[in-house]
């Protein structure tokens, strides 16, 4: 329940920053946008995020067609790892097997500094 709720909340955050911080429309511009998605391993929860200059969308489940998927191990580990979501928390947890990046390593690292700017 506490996942479901925090990233709910995500995507309240990232509508709320795109109407309100210039800095994180601008970085968000630079990049065309991003289709992302946070799931448990077992697909019990998930969530994605598809964002673009004109708008956030935000959805349950995992479409297939995202660019970027961070699945955890479990519910805990997920809100473990994304309470301080730092670089080496995720290195962290993929080295332990309790991450596992789905696509580009590369959007990871736009995502973490687009997510900055919240």
């Amino acid at each position: 329940m506490k996942l479901r709720v925090m990233l709910w909340v995500l995507g309240v955050l990232l509508k709320r920053a795109l109407r309100r911080k210039s800095r994180f429309r601008e970085r968000l511009t630079e990049i065309r946008g991003l289709d992302w998605g946070i799931a448990t391993e077992d697909l019990s929860i998930a969530r994605h995020y598809r964002m673009s200059p004109r708008g956030i969308e935000t959805g349950t489940g995992l479409p297939v067609d995202l660019d970027l998927e961070l699945r955890f191990e479990d519910a805990a580990a997920a809100v473990r790892i994304l309470r301080k979501p730092t670089q080496q928390a995720f290195l962290d947890g993929m080295m332990a097997g309790r991450v596992r990046l789905v696509g580009d390593s590369g959007d990871l690292n736009r995502l973490q500094k687009l997510l900055r700017d919240i």
